[in-house]
């Protein structure tokens, strides 16, 4: 949907070239995730040490994979995003 969006849009404006809610909306949760995350981390670094917050951060992506793959709804998916 995304690239045939692209071939169609003829315009030079690179800034806002695709307009869909949808996509804004996933992308905005990414980057609350990468705030919510790099605050944590260093949190649990400052009191764990640099293993076992690796080990922690290990653990805790193997499960996000593990939720991510029973996804059902675009809502899951946004909420999976975040954590």
């Amino acid at each position: 949907m995304l690239y045939k969006k692209e071939k169609e849009d003829r315009s030079m404006n690179q800034y806002c070239k695709f307009d869909s809610q949808m996509l804004t909306m996933f992308m905005s949760s990414l980057y609350l995730a990468a705030l919510i995350s790099s605050i944590v981390v260093s949190i649990v670094t400052s009191k764990l040490g640099g293993k076992l917050s690796m080990l922690f951060g290990g653990i805790l992506f193997c499960a996000g994979k593990i939720f991510s793959n029973s996804i059902r709804s675009k809502f899951e998916t946004f909420i999976f995003a975040i954590l």
